[in-house]
């Protein structure tokens, strides 16, 4: 070691003594390649001190006291004056410690790596884990009660929902038409449309009010629904609800009001994803329904929503009307 040939000539004044009953002796100390020297004023040898085990007693204090790791009878005083070998003997010492394995500290550190790596797996997956099992496991009557419970709130924001004794049938036989369980029309909030837990669909008023062809209204509803095969619902709730709202569905069966409320105001605001055109295509030629006055209804010219328009499942054919002309004016007017 470079630190070793530095100090190998390197001499300074001591006292030592082999064991506590005897005087301590006047001595040479003088560093070797990684050993302590001691002999007599004569030059003889009186011990060698590996300095790989050399023990500082009082560290900081003066004179420096040294002994053999394991022998603290034996001891070797420099006075503080002699700074240059109190200096050698800590550098050397530390420059063999740096050196030596430690089986110790890596196993330590292996340890520590890898609870860290378990640790993060947890964190990463866990939260991921427990969301898919709760949302395999809810029955779908607790699923139906969270989608209404989740309606409510929105409603808390939006306004009440439009009904009226007469559309109440209608929209239960849009709902028949196109797959889903309950259908919502809503006065505002709601931008478009929305999918909720439980096999609700919202709509805005204005897909109803505004279109003279039911088809408009049952796009977004296929919409809807192709949104929610490819990304359940009640997942899209528990994944903004974070890892406990999923942890307390599995325990307790319930969600908080505050989980519902921060979901509905979050989704309210967001875009709906948007779908590729072979999905939806898929969901209008399932449901014998023409995909074109969705596509004009999202863009009036065309321009954007051409696959839908061009590659139309129910092109040319004759088809049955979503709702009779008399359903849908009193759909039309649901909102009053």
């Amino acid at each position: 070691m470079t630190v070793l040939r530095e100090f190998e000539r390197l001499e300074a004044a001591g006292l030592w003594r082999a064991d506590p009953d005897q005087q301590r002796r006047d001595v040479i100390v003088s560093v070797g390649n990684a050993t302590l020297t001691i002999t007599d004023m004569q030059d003889r040898p009186l011990a060698h001190w590996s300095l790989a085990a050399v023990v500082r007693a009082n560290p900081g204090q003066f004179p420096a006291i040294f002994h053999p790791d394991g022998d603290p009878g034996e001891t070797l005083e420099i006075p503080q004056d002699e700074a240059t070998m109190l200096a050698a003997i800590d550098k050397v010492r530390h420059a063999i410690e740096r050196a030596r394995p430690h089986p110790g500290r890596l196993r330590l550190m292996s340890v520590l790596g890898s609870l860290a790596v378990v640790v993060l797996l947890v964190g990463l997956w866990l939260p991921t884990l427990i969301q898919n099992h709760a949302v395999k496991v809810v029955p779908d009557i607790k699923t139906k009660a969270i989608g209404q419970a989740l309606l409510g709130r929105i409603e808390r924001v939006s306004g009440q929902a439009c009904a009226t004794p007469e559309a109440t049938p209608i929209l239960a036989k849009l709902a028949l038409r196109t797959d889903v369980r309950q259908l919502v029309i809503m006065r505002s909030g709601v931008a478009s449309s929305l999918h909720l837990p439980g096999g609700i669909v919202l709509l805005n008023r204005r897909l109803v009010e505004d279109h003279q062809d039911p088809a408009v209204a049952a796009g977004a509803i296929l919409a809807e629904r192709a949104r929610a095969a490819q990304r359940d619902p009640l997942a899209e709730l528990l994944e903004a609800g974070g890892f406990l709202a999923a942890f307390r569905l599995l325990t307790t069966g319930e969600l908080t009001r505050q989980t519902l409320d921060s979901y509905s105001e979050s989704v309210l605001s967001a875009p709906r994803p948007a779908l590729p055109d072979e999905l939806l295509l898929a969901e209008f030629a399932r449901t014998a329904i023409p995909s074109a006055p969705y596509a004009y209804a999202i863009d009036i010219t065309g321009e954007t929503t051409l696959g839908l328009i061009e590659a139309d499942p129910m092109a040319g054919r004759s088809l049955e009307p979503v709702l009779n002309d008399r359903d849908w004016v009193q759909l039309q007017n649901i909102c009053g």
